[in-house]
């Protein structure tokens, strides 16, 4: 069932989503090589915590009995790994790109959002991936408007990366709706086709969540049953705003503005140069 939100609790959403964003920022300040990523979670935890928020999605369980929680605060996931990956004790080399996806409950809703950061000497080809799927994700939003399908989203974005770009949209993973659940309906994928599915009504707050890989849209899960990963071992990238559907332009309730001023302050990180 699609749940539409009142400006109250768009607000609410919001102030999660400005929390998300805020910890993203300071996991930014803590990026450079030879960071691990089991360090960075604790760092973004205690962040979440002292800010009055809980981590959304430490100890989620995609079963309803509560087993197979996720055991971290952040997914991480690095190069090939699309999302879901689990911060480790593996260090971060130059070179490397992470995607960092950050979820927090407060107030009683929740806030999500994702960036991916190119630590140091990224190849040219991964920053490229990068740059097309920022902007995929903005291309997505534009059609995020009341009147539109939910088609018209995934069309946007597949368009984009895939025929535009020559990119790969994997298939299995998609956005979501948020409020006072983490995941609610509608799933929002990125592929799909003009004017087919839902219809986009004012108040459907919504994930947007483009992934996109650098080579084959294939992936697997590794043993630990969470993190996905790129068959082809090609880099993947992943960013995401959680917005609400508005009668003529999208309203993106994350931002991302906070994070871009960290990753200028700090040289280690590459900069996504973007235009939406």
């Amino acid at each position: 069932m699609i749940y539409y939100k009142t400006q109250a609790e768009i607000e609410l959403i919001r102030e999660s989503c400005i929390l998300v964003c805020k910890t993203l920022a300071h996991v930014a300040t803590l990026l450079k090589p030879g960071v691990r990523g089991i360090d960075i979670d604790k760092s973004a935890e205690n962040f979440i915590r002292d800010n009055g928020g809980v981590p959304a999605f430490k100890n989620y369980s995609r079963d309803s009995d509560g087993k197979d929680g996720f055991p971290f605060s952040l997914c991480w996931s690095i190069n090939e790994e699309v999302v879901h990956g689990f911060p480790s004790e593996r260090e971060l080399k130059d070179g490397d790109v992470v995607s960092v996806d950050c979820g927090v409950e407060m107030n009683g809703f929740f806030g999500d959002s994702a960036y991916t950061f190119a630590i140091g000497n990224v190849p040219e080809t991964t920053m490229r991936l990068l740059v097309a799927t920022n902007e995929s994700l903005y291309k997505g939003i534009d059609a995020a408007v009341a009147g539109k399908r939910l088609g018209d989203i995934g069309f946007a974005i597949q368009d984009y990366t895939e025929r535009k770009n020559k990119y790969s949209v994997v298939r299995e993973l998609v956005g979501h709706g948020i409020g006072r659940d983490l995941h609610e309906e509608p799933h929002v994928a990125n592929h799909g086709k003009r004017g087919q599915g839902a219809v986009l009504r004012s108040g459907l707050v919504i994930a947007i969540e483009p992934m996109i890989n650098l080579g084959k849209k294939e992936v697997g899960t590794l043993a630990d049953g969470w993190t996905i990963v790129a068959k082809d071992k090609k880099p993947s990238a992943h960013y995401e705003h959680t917005v609400v559907v508005r009668k003529d332009k999208a309203e993106i309730l994350s931002e991302h503005s906070f994070i871009e001023k960290a990753i200028k302050n700090n040289s280690e990180i590459r900069e996504i140069s973007i235009n939406n």
